[in-house]
């Protein structure tokens, strides 16, 4: 944090996971309201909730849980995705999501559009 200019006082960061590996280009906002018609609460940290509305969920960041969410997608398959994630350093494209076991070309076409790297 120090490398980006600090906190400023007063800026809470409950909830905020500073061990957290993040992913190039990823935005992290902190200390700043929920703008009016904004994407749906969701852990603190995080954009792209993959919920309507929400824009894509981060393949890179999402948990199980959260790509548990996504249409044909199960708890199965949505471990596959973490562990694929996990043996080759994260996802550069979405299209990567094509080596997933489970994950063929109709559920990919489902997904893409609902998933970013």
């Amino acid at each position: 944090m120090r490398a980006a200019g600090g906190v400023r006082t007063g800026t809470d960061l409950t909830g905020l996971n500073r061990a957290r590996v993040l992913m190039d280009g990823e935005q992290v906002v902190v200390g700043v309201p929920q703008p009016p018609g904004g994407p749906a609460p969701g852990p603190p940290g995080l954009t792209g909730s993959g919920a309507p509305g929400g824009g894509p969920l981060s393949l890179n960041t999402a948990t199980v849980e959260q790509l548990d969410t996504l249409p044909g997608v199960g708890p199965v398959l949505a471990q596959h995705i973490v562990d694929y994630r996990t043996e080759h350093g994260g996802f550069r494209s979405v299209d990567e999501l094509r080596e997933v076991t489970g994950i063929g070309d109709r559920r990919f076409a489902d997904l893409r559009p609902l998933v970013r790297p």
